[in-house]
């Protein structure tokens, strides 16, 4: 995102410290976004800092803020001998250019020296001052400031009405600050209310007086900006929700400098704590000032050290990664293609590594059935625009912005009466996230609201989702710019699907549009559970407006014109995958047995082979299928499905190439076919949006694991909500978690994610992929800096080749 953040007007040079100007924009710049709750997408926390090597980000995040980017050493000893075999750390010494016996580098699975760690002032005062209370100053700057930015964005007509447009969220801080007396309290030094009143009163002031006090030398840009950037990381919580704020802006072409005004807030502590150890008096100033200006000049050498303390650590996570890549090559290149009969049924599943088995399921009805991958959101740039609600509601990766609205031509008064019993649950719903409300809704509503709460509890009851109508009927309507899209338009839009898609001609007479979404209760993380990409919602309304477009009579012929036509015969049927359940439910009423027949028996099938994973017998299949329904409607259930969880591979080819392979649900699959792409058109989309989504999914499930203190939600049973939406505390206090719950990862007794870089396979030539990679330089730098790798498979000759550098590279299986 960083060419897309707006440039913040801020006072002349002189008027500031001149690195520390830069540096805040610099530093500002390197923090991924963090969807709310009810739009939760999954992301890569790295994105902004992807023009970098990873081996150097994780060394300078682990300097800067003490982040991890690799699993402890006793996680890959426990994989040694196994997973981990001697030929795979053979490959990664090469790979990575590192020299070194087996004795050495088991011996740094063993090692416990760790690296030098930055020291903001925060951690000087606790040092210094010491710890009086039950909280450090670290832990309290990080409170008051998480507290305040609840506050902040929880009640916002509160909060946000009084201060500049410059700096309101700045502005509001001050003036809760000026007011707070408990943190003298707290902190015995009841001293420091007086200098809370001195501190400046703007962004800028805050910069100029550190520059002026303790800046006393030119430290250079890079290094103030990495200083930033650890009292960021500080609180990285609320900085990526900040980085939402502005990321939403930029895409609706709107300017935005909350994070400037949260560094600002984040440095007029640091300032503060200066003050208020120049005050104590027990603290030589001076000296404490050269200790701390000189971390910058060290700054160089910090991370070269990190950089080596963590080296043979990489080739362990290279290790793993080999271990899994050379698998899956083996499987590839032994596959043998299925053959393509004259299809009785298609079914198009979102690439989402949990449709791989759900397809794999299904096809096993019959020979006839072929399924498709397509990216979920099912091309459909769209927001739905319900009747109940004024704004609308993204349909699509949070990489892009909408080009259409869609809503319901007409309302019946059974959806009005239906919405309000849905807004009720929501209500009750939302009310029993957070530990403590529910005792308040007791106090409130008597005896039957406890009754309620037991029923909930005991019996379960089908979550409530409030963003469509139960009932919802009628003609979906598509707008843009709030008039209705022409025909014409609408034509060229699904022939651009159809085509991307490859479903040009060999149409079977039925055709299933399969969107997904999960099902539980309960559950604050619920929306992530959906789609990973597409807003955190599920697909529904896209597979519904498609279907809809699809089926018109007149937007055919007008397709006809590009070539391809549509049997009169062929009808498409929207449906939905439930991820947590394996059920797929038709939104069609004409009824077709067989069809019913093989849906019933693939959501059998895939249940029993999923059971084991979720400590379900499944010896009896009814009672099989109630414990997987029990799961969704039980509030006490901290793991209803595990979502993508233990993802490793995008894989972009024909299905007849996989048909035949049992990927263990941990691949995204991409149908595409180059022969069909003489352009290679279709192939730069592919690469340039879907990749980058399964990068972002992948990677935020690597960071959850590797880092869940800094990157994942921590515990369900701690959580409560902040705002309704914005995200969860982990008690009632702390930072903004994001990332993922443990319990996503974790099943109590091993890790259910296998920390891995997404390996991306491509069928086409290589010197197509080859070309769109140099021509983006997004994803450029994902292949080159270590954030994914890129393969090349060429089924005909049995090859595949990784690309790096500029460079391919045979790889054998």
């Amino acid at each position: 995102m960083s060419d897309l953040t707006q440039q913040v007007q801020l006072p002349p040079d002189n008027l500031l410290h001149e690195p520390l100007h830069e540096a805040m924009r610099a530093a500002c710049q390197r923090f991924a976004p963090s969807w709310p709750l009810d739009r939760s997408i999954a992301v890569n926390p790295w994105w902004e800092m992807r023009q970098e090597k990873f081996a150097d980000v994780a060394a300078k995040l682990s300097t800067l803020g003490g982040i991890d980017c690799l699993m402890p050493g006793t996680y890959y000893r426990q994989l040694w001998g196994d997973t981990i075999r001697c030929e795979h750390l053979t490959l990664a010494c090469r790979d990575l250019n590192v020299d070194a016996s087996e004795v050495q580098l088991l011996a740094a699975l063993e090692s416990a020296a760790e690296p030098t760690r930055w020291l903001n002032i925060v951690d000087y005062a606790d040092a210094m001052i010491g710890q009086h209370n039950r909280m450090t100053w670290q832990m309290e700057v990080q409170h008051q400031i998480s507290q305040f930015c609840g506050a902040y964005f929880q009640y916002p007509e509160r909060m946000q009405s009084a201060g500049s447009a410059e700096q309101g969220l700045f502005d509001a801080w001050r003036e809760v600050m000026s007011y707070d007396r408990g943190i003298g309290i707290l902190m015995s030094s009841r001293q420091i209310n007086r200098q809370v009143r001195c501190l400046p009163i703007s962004v800028a002031g805050t910069f100029q007086a550190f520059a002026e006090e303790v800046l006393t030398a030119d430290i250079g840009h890079a290094a103030c900006a990495d200083y930033a950037t650890a009292l960021l990381l500080d609180v990285n919580g609320w900085t990526s929700w900040m980085a939402y704020q502005v990321w939403q802006d930029q895409l609706a072409g709107r300017q935005n400098n909350l994070i400037e005004q949260f560094l600002a807030i984040r440095l007029a502590w640091e300032l503060l704590l200066w003050r208020h150890l120049q005050a104590q008096g027990a603290v030589d100033c001076d000296r404490l000032r050269q200790r701390f200006l000189a971390q910058f000049a060290g700054m160089p050498a910090s991370y070269q050290q990190t950089r080596r303390h963590q080296a043979l650590l990489w080739v362990w996570q290279r290790a793993l990664e080999y271990s899994y890549q050379l698998d899956l090559t083996g499987k590839l290149l032994s596959a043998v293609p299925a053959p393509v009969p004259s299809p009785t049924l298609q079914a198009v599943f979102c690439i989402d590594v949990r449709s791989e088995p759900m397809r794999r399921a299904l096809e096993a009805q019959d020979p006839g059935i072929q399924t498709l991958g397509f990216a979920g959101f099912f091309g459909l740039p769209i927001e739905y625009r319900s009747a109940f609600y004024r704004a609308g509601r993204p349909q699509l990766p949070g990489l892009l912005s909408p080009a259409y609205s869609v809503s319901r031509q007409t309302v019946t008064p059974a959806e009005y009466r239906s919405n309000r019993r849905l807004q009720r649950q929501v209500a009750n719903q939302d009310a029993g996230y957070v530990a403590p409300a529910s005792f308040g809704l007791v106090e409130a509503g008597g005896l039957f609201k406890a009754f309620d709460l037991l029923r909930n509890s005991f019996l379960g009851t089908r979550p409530a989702n409030a963003g469509l109508a139960a009932n919802d009927s009628g003609r979906w309507v598509l707008h843009k710019q709030d008039a209705p899209v022409s025909l014409d338009e609408q034509a060229q839009l699904l022939a651009s699907i159809l085509s991307a898609l490859g479903l040009t001609t060999n149409f079977a007479n039925l055709v299933l549009l399969a969107g997904h979404g999960s099902q539980s209760a309960n559950n604050p993380h619920a929306a992530g559970l959906d789609c990973g990409a597409c807003g955190g919602q599920s697909g529904e309304v896209n597979v519904r407006v498609l279907a809809q477009m699809l089926n018109d009579t007149e937007l055919r012929q007008m397709i006809a014109r590009t070539g391809i036509e549509i049997p009169e015969t062929t009808r498409f049927v929207p449906a939905l995958h439930n991820t947590s359940t394996d059920e797929i439910s038709l939104f069609d009423t004409q009824k077709n047995v067989t069809l019913d027949i093989w849906l019933k028996d693939a959501q059998r099938l895939a249940q029993k082979k999923r059971a084991p994973e979720l400590a379900i017998d499944n010896a009896n299949v009814t009672r099989m299928a109630k414990q997987f329904l029990a799961r969704t409607k039980d509030w006490a259930q901290l793991r209803p499905e595990w979502g993508l969880a233990n993802n490793a591979s995008f894989i972009v080819a024909p299905r007849a190439l996989t048909r035949r392979l049992d990927l263990a649900g941990r691949s995204f699959l991409h149908d595409y076919s180059w022969q069909e792409d003489p352009s290679f058109s279709v192939l730069e989309q592919i690469i340039t949006a879907p990749m980058i989504v399964t990068n972002w999914i992948n990677l935020q499930y690597y960071a959850s694991v590797v880092d869940p203190v800094k990157y994942g939600s921590g515990n369900k049973m701690l959580h409560n909500v902040v705002g309704r939406n914005i995200g969860v505390f982990e008690g009632n206090g702390g930072d903004l978690r994001i990332g993922l719950p443990i319990q996503s990862l974790h099943d109590g007794k091993a890790w259910r994610h296998q920390p891995l870089r997404l390996s991306v396979y491509i069928v086409a030539p290589q010197t197509a992929i080859a070309d769109i990679v140099e021509r983006h330089a997004a994803v450029s730098e994902l292949v080159n800096n270590d954030w994914l790798y890129l393969f090349a498979w060429d089924a005909q000759s049995k090859t595949i080749a990784r690309y790096y550098q500029g460079r391919w590279v045979p790889i054998n299986g």
